[in-house]
């Protein structure tokens, strides 16, 4: 890849890079995919809700105790595990003859794909020194990024010229060859005595974030006043405040509450969780309104995404050395601000979608927007931990992005007012997608603080000195 790499870093971040990418990947390459799943399997909108929720709700639940898993049993053993097991489950997503029994395979999915970020972040920051930590984030953050926003493509063109089916199966060539490039990895240290896992706090924040999901994606077929709504909701609550206790208390808890002492790193949590809600709301609905409301075909709808995805590519390691020299609270202001304007360019578009007028615009200032966004997220939080909580670090960040995620995707259905996307429910849609991130924006602007030029972007100690912002994760 480059001559600042030795070649057991090159195989690192290949395997780290190949590994993010499945995970990412899926969570967007389906959106494409659901009018034709819909069509053979049947199911309205709230069907193509839990067909995308399934795997962003078991992942993002399932990916805190993944970080503490790596942290526990190796980085090498757990990223392992989780290919193997997203490999199956990818399968029988692509065999599966019900939509019901889909959504199964998806949340299997999703836990699979819980195991492979943390553990392919770490393995980054075991790996890299300080002095080329950052310049490895940048390339794995370029790469992984783009998955979020090349998916439709990748997804349209299987739609059209294959099977709905394809948009899964075709997981198992990464797969494979993510499974030969391991071999050249260094064996994981030994466990530490004493260390185990924290199985009731993970039970506790399952049900804490899957309950209320629940609740959002089913409340228009049952009503805010039905008792299975408003018991998923008290439950899903107690369960989460019974977490928070639990994890105060515990010998070695999942979630070491302490980190978020850290000003940077709490407040960048908060606004990566209205940026990625907006990001993920815009995406789903204009994925689905140029093929629902605009008559775009799978593979038009995908590459409608594309000049997106080479903004992303060509600026993000430019905005990412800018970051360096410029501190992160400008470019987590300034990016946000863009990317909003970008989807709010979206209500200019009509019935008829007319690509070179409507839509290229507004993707392209999307796209830019994500450039100056994602590289210093990234770079600015995984400086920020001593490597031994390296792991539940990138899994909390990625927690918050994907529970971003699947809200937003989960009031959809609430926010378009109708069972399927047409062009006023798509204007509502992508006018929310901008006040998420002009949210995120303001957040960024108002409580993140730059390091000083002795600090830089790596801090050796997560209680000394504050943590700074999240990741983005398209997750």
């Amino acid at each position: 890849m480059a001559t600042w790499m030795t070649r057991q870093q090159r195989t690192v971040l290949s395997v780290a890079i190949l590994a993010s990418f499945i995970a990412f990947l899926d969570g967007s390459v389906v959106h494409v995919a659901l009018p034709a799943i819909s069509e053979e399997l049947g199911g309205g909108l709230a069907s193509q809700q839990w067909i995308v929720d399934a795997y962003l709700l078991t992942l993002g639940s399932i990916i805190l105790l993944a970080g503490s898993l790596s942290d526990v049993f190796g980085r090498k053993r757990v990223l392992l595990a989780g290919l193997i097991g997203f490999g199956f489950a990818s399968l029988a997503c692509a065999l599966a003859p019900s939509a019901e029994l889909l959504i199964a395979a998806r949340a299997l999915q999703g836990v699979a794909g819980a195991l492979l970020v943390p553990s392919s972040l770490a393995l980054i920051l075991d790996a890299f020194a300080d002095g080329t930590k950052a310049r490895a984030i940048g390339t794995w953050t370029a790469f992984t990024s783009v998955a979020s926003i090349a998916g439709p493509v990748l997804g349209g063109l299987l739609v059209d010229w294959l099977s709905w089916r394809w948009v899964f199966g075709i997981n198992v060539l990464p797969i494979a060859v993510t499974l030969i490039l391991m071999r050249g990895l260094a064996p994981d240290a030994p466990r530490a005595a004493g260390t185990r896992v924290d199985v009731i706090g993970a039970l506790l924040g399952i049900a804490g974030l899957g309950l209320p999901v629940f609740a959002l994606i089913e409340q228009p077929r049952f009503g805010w006043g039905s008792p299975i709504i408003v018991g998923a909701l008290a439950l899903g609550l107690v369960s989460f405040v019974a977490f928070v206790l639990w994890e105060r208390r515990a010998p070695q808890p999942m979630l070491p509450l302490g980190i978020f002492r850290a000003r940077n790193f709490s407040v960048g949590n908060v606004a990566t969780f209205f940026v990625y809600g907006g990001l993920s709301i815009g995406t789903f609905a204009l994925a689905v309104f140029l093929q629902q409301g605009a008559g775009y075909s799978a593979t038009l709808a995908g590459f409608a995404m594309v000049p997106s995805s080479i903004v992303l590519i060509a600026l993000s390691a430019f905005f990412g050395r800018l970051s360096g020299r410029l501190g992160p609270r400008l470019m987590m202001t300034v990016g946000p601000l863009v990317a909003g304007t970008g989807f709010a360019l979206m209500l200019r578009i009509t019935e008829e979608a007319d690509y070179l007028t409507q839509v290229l615009p507004a993707v392209l200032l999307f796209g830019l927007g994500l450039a100056i966004t994602v590289a210093p997220l990234t770079a600015t939080i995984l400086g920020a931990v001593e490597s031994t909580h390296s792991g539940i670090a990138s899994a909390t960040n990625n927690a918050v992005s994907r529970v971003a995620g699947l809200i937003a995707v989960a009031l959809a259905g609430s926010l378009g007012g109708s069972a399927v996307i047409d062009l006023a429910s798509f204007h509502q849609l992508v006018a929310a997608a901008a006040m998420g991130m002009l949210i995120g924006a303001v957040v960024s602007a108002v409580g993140i603080q730059n390091p000083s030029p002795v600090q830089g972007l790596s801090v050796p100690h997560a209680e000394a000195a504050p943590l700074q912002a999240p990741a983005m994760r398209r997750r």
